[in-house]
């Protein structure tokens, strides 16, 4: 069969690992980004960690010291493409989202005592030099322990799906599973996942600082200490990267908050006395 009919036939992910392209190049030009676009959202990227309550227009000022003069508009641009909003505390005032439906927030004043009692999960940008991925991970609260990921290269709800069932299949199911209203967690897909399995399904209300806590300090944790810290040329180096310090994350980091256990000596209760 003629290699090219072969070629056709396979998803644009395979035909560049075929064919030796960077993935990320194939997706970073259909979507028009420019070299200096990367470099902007590396810069949004790295002040937006250090402060996640940033709005488009407070970033756009902390901007200007790198010579970066945008609008609120250009940086609503980035944040969306980056898939990332602003949190912060703030009255629930923003109308509901007809396209679907809208779960309540269940765990405001949640005592959480128990391994698999709530998961969350979310995601960020991870930056490269020529372009960037998308990570999608979730996590028990009780343990802190990173229960599953994936990276992708586009925000399709396909990944945190895989995620999601990877994360199932490992470790039982939680009772409450937590997420925010982004189209990747409210697709009919992803929400089947939780219903058949008669998960408690809890969303955050839109851009509330709290109400995802302990995934943001795990983004935190994993850009400051290891992706800031080096090179990323190829999806492949950054899925290793994200490999290796998930696997310190979960069995070699102490955790103040959990007496200076690790999450898997508290999620397995491996607890050395």
């Amino acid at each position: 069969m003629n290699f090219w009919v072969v070629l056709s036939n396979l998803s644009i992910a395979s035909q560049c690992d075929l064919l030796f392209i960077n993935k990320s190049t194939y997706y970073y030009k259909q979507r028009g980004l420019t070299e200096r676009d990367l470099e902007i959202m590396k810069i949004i990227d790295e002040i937006y960690t250090q402060h996640p309550y940033f709005g488009a227009r407070r970033m756009s000022k902390h901007l200007e010291p790198y010579g970066i003069m945008l609008g609120r508009k250009a940086v609503s641009r980035y944040y969306r493409i980056m898939a990332i909003e602003a949190v912060y505390p703030k009255m629930n005032l923003s109308k509901r989202n007809q396209a679907h439906k809208i779960y309540p927030y269940l765990l405001r004043g949640v005592d959480i005592t128990k391994v698999n009692q709530v998961w969350s999960t979310d995601i960020t940008y991870i930056r490269m030099t020529q372009g960037f991925v998308y990570l999608v991970a979730a996590i028990d609260w009780f343990s802190r322990y990173i229960l599953s990921w994936r990276i992708s290269i586009s925000l399709d709800a396909d990944f945190c799906i895989e995620a999601l069932k990877d994360a199932i299949e490992k470790y039982g199911q939680p009772d409450i599973f937590n997420t925010d209203q982004g189209s990747q967690f409210t697709s009919k897909n992803f929400i089947a996942v939780l219903t058949e399995r008669e998960i408690q399904i809890s969303m955050d209300g839109k851009g509330r600082a709290l109400d995802n806590v302990f995934i943001e300090r795990f983004w935190r944790s994993l850009k400051q200490e290891k992706i800031y810290m080096i090179i990323l040329n190829t999806v492949k180096e950054a899925k290793n990267a994200i490999t290796d310090y998930i696997n310190f994350y979960n069995k070699k980091r102490m955790h103040q908050s959990l007496e200076y256990l690790t999450p898997e000596q508290v999620h397995f209760r491996k607890i050395i006395v």
